[in-house]
């Protein structure tokens, strides 16, 4: 017969209960590749790195590597499951499932009351999935593409503010309209295909050309355009609300936002990258995102909820109460009815080829086209 002492009795107890615990620690760092802005970032990896030392009690180290959605996706495919960043945050949701058919994505492996509160779409015709039901990503927030305008410079114009895309060909905007092409920005190309479904492409390349014949400036990222209309240097033009837009507002600017009716809401998908040097940390941002305190960062920065159950509220004054003005009262998606026509994987078959025609119809000719 065996005798064990009291003593090392004590100590495996010891480290039996403490066991769970351990297993609960992260990592102490964190690296995001991402197209979403740093307004947006920077805000919700600072709430992060508090929430984690109040936790875990560890200090993580959180950095983001900023990339439009094309670069973004085409590294981590150079990297080739040897990841120098944690998460991929951002973008387009078709990419992240060609990334999961690389098997260049993690499971996510969320416990099912950070998942299940999730819709599993929103929107008709075509709902726009907000969750992988495989498990290799899923919606952070809700985040349209529309049209930022600038009210009086519109006033001395004479024209009315904009409430859909059409409003942006009035013949008293010429030369006023701000826009970045498509082949710079994914948000703008997701925008021109907007255009392209609903119109066809006959009709829809030839509003874009008469879209060009009013552009008075192409940017060279789409984070400027929201820049220059806020400085009343043009009038209108293409943007998303986090991506400088609504950090120009808040700076004091006379700028506002508006979603057209057939605009395009992006769920900003986010998965952890397999091979990840930091999965606990990856994978505890990811959860945090879709908490309470996660999702208020957010809706503070001009986003929206992606769970049904919050709504963007704030004390009067406040940035989230701001947000709700500069956004023309909305609270959230999930109080309207959603009209998306915007088809992802019609847009991803054909990228180049958009891209392409634009270079060959529209920019190369952009000045031909405002003399018409």
């Amino acid at each position: 017969m065996i005798r064990i002492s009291k003593s090392l009795v004590l100590v495996l107890t010891t480290l039996l209960v403490a066991a769970p615990a351990a297993a609960q620690e992260i990592e102490n760092e964190l690296v995001l590749v991402t197209p979403v802005a740093k307004t947006l970032t920077d805000p919700a990896l600072a709430e992060f790195a508090k929430y984690a030392k109040e936790r875990w009690k560890v200090e993580v180290r959180t950095s983001a590597l900023a990339a439009g959605t094309p670069v973004a996706y085409g590294r981590i495919v150079e990297w080739k499951g040897r990841p120098e960043a944690d998460i991929f945050w951002g973008g387009e949701s078709a990419l992240y499932d060609k990334l999961a058919e690389q098997k260049l994505l993690a499971k996510l492996d969320l416990p099912k009351s950070a998942v299940d509160p999730i819709p599993d779409s929103i929107g008709k015709p075509k709902p726009i999935p907000l969750k992988d039901p495989k498990g290799y990503w899923i919606g952070t927030v809700l985040e349209p593409y529309g049209l930022v305008y600038h009210p009086k410079l519109l006033a001395r114009l004479g024209v009315p503010e904009p409430k859909d895309w059409d409003d942006l060909l009035h013949p008293k905007l010429k030369g006023n309209v701000a826009q970045c092409a498509p082949t710079r920005s994914s948000s703008s190309h997701a925008t021109y295909e907007v255009i392209l479904q609903r119109d066809g492409d006959a009709k829809g390349w030839e509003w874009l050309r008469r879209l060009a014949g009013n552009t008075g400036i192409f940017t060279a990222r789409s984070r400027d355009v929201p820049s220059v209309v806020a400085r009343g240097e043009f009038a209108a033009g293409f943007a998303v609300p986090s991506y400088m837009a609504f950090e120009d507002r808040l700076a004091g600017h006379e700028i506002k936002f508006v979603a057209p009716k057939t605009a395009w809401i992006t769920p900003e998908p986010i998965g952890i990258l397999a091979g990840s040097k930091h999965p606990k940390a990856a994978r505890a941002f990811v959860e945090f995102m879709l908490s309470e305190r996660g999702q208020r960062v957010a809706m503070e920065r001009g986003v929206f909820p992606i769970n049904p159950k919050y709504r963007v509220q704030g004390k009067p004054g406040s940035q989230a109460e701001m947000a709700v003005e500069f956004t023309g009262g909305l609270r959230s998606y999930f109080d309207v009815d959603v009209n998306n026509i915007y088809d992802d994987d019609i847009a991803q078959k054909r990228y180049e080829q958009v891209n392409s025609q634009f270079r060959k119809e529209i920019e190369s000719v952009a000045d031909d086209l405002k003399q018409k």
